[in-house]
């Protein structure tokens, strides 16, 4: 289970997804985790999904 606190979430899903997953899609299916949760609790604190380098980003 992922933690629900913005910061700590950000920190663990960006380093899991560097270290071990190609995808959100992949890390959300290998962990059972909610793809739209973890997108609607990281855009609410300014941050974003980059498919093309595989980790979350703030919003510019």
């Amino acid at each position: 289970m992922l933690p629900k606190v913005p910061s700590i979430l950000l920190c663990v899903v960006n380093t899991k997804l560097r270290d071990f997953y190609k995808s959100l899609d992949d890390l959300c299916e290998d962990l059972n985790e909610d793809k739209e949760e973890i997108i609607k609790i990281l855009d609410d604190s300014g941050y974003y999904y980059n498919q093309e380098t595989n980790r979350f980003e703030i919003k510019k």
